[in-house]
């Protein structure tokens, strides 16, 4: 399992270095200082995890973790000298929160748990969505698919490329899709690996954070303790 260590201070990209070297079964694929040099390594040999501090110059730990979206997204494990970001740090999916200076205890637990997440049932063959664009019958992959919306007698369907309208109910395609496709609320359907983390408004609502895209949709109550459940798993 390669590791890549993000954070601006040396003194404790070193620490995290030696703790890694009495890890087992771990491979040091680096170490950075910043943001941006951290996503320039990881589009050059992505690493399986990120040790990855918050509080950074530039851009910070959870803006990364943010634009770090998609099935190629390494898991992260925050390092942080500050508890008040835990709360949103499993908002954005991380595997672990560890508080510096960090200990080789918890520097395993957490590099255990990352290891369950990686070693999920592989993805299979991709799925395509038939529908009409333009009176012509087209189809897209879910792989490319944002969100599905139901409006009036049809389902919109937001992908990368524009839209897509499909005959097919909600309820039919989450029941056709249901390993890829999870719930937000009553007329929205999202692909499992879009969905980053949640942001609780001040009058209490809770919208999605989806990778790829700025649309942030409404979650319903009654499927808030699903995703919660989702993100805490991985």
């Amino acid at each position: 399992m390669r590791v890549l260590i993000v954070d601006d201070e040396p003194l404790a990209r070193a620490r995290l270095a030696a703790l890694l070297g009495e890890c087992e079964g771990v491979e040091l694929a680096g170490s950075v200082g910043d943001g941006e040099a951290a996503l320039e390594a990881i589009s050059e040999a992505p690493p399986d995890v990120l040790l990855l501090d918050i509080n950074m110059p530039g851009l910070s730990g959870t803006a990364l973790a943010q634009r770090l979206a998609g099935k190629t997204r390494p898991q992260v494990v925050f390092c942080t000298a500050y508890e008040n970001h835990a709360v949103q740090a499993f908002e954005l999916g991380a595997v672990d929160y560890l508080l510096k200076p960090v200990r080789l205890d918890r520097l395993r637990d957490a590099l255990l748990r990352a290891r369950q997440r990686l070693t999920v049932i592989p993805r299979g063959p991709t799925s395509y969505l038939h529908g009409r664009l333009r009176g012509e019958q087209v189809r897209i992959a879910l792989d490319e698919v944002v969100c599905l919306l139901a409006e009036e007698k049809y389902v919109v369907v937001q992908h990368r490329g524009g839209q897509l309208l499909l005959e097919e109910s909600l309820r039919q395609l989450e029941e056709a899709y249901s390993d890829q496709l999870i719930r937000l609320h009553r007329n929205c359907l999202v692909p499992s690996q879009r969905l980053l983390g949640l942001k609780t408004l001040s009058d209490g609502r809770v919208l999605a954070r989806l990778g790829g895209t700025e649309l942030m949709p409404e979650v319903s109550r009654r499927n808030l303790p699903t995703l919660r459940k989702l993100l805490r798993m991985g």
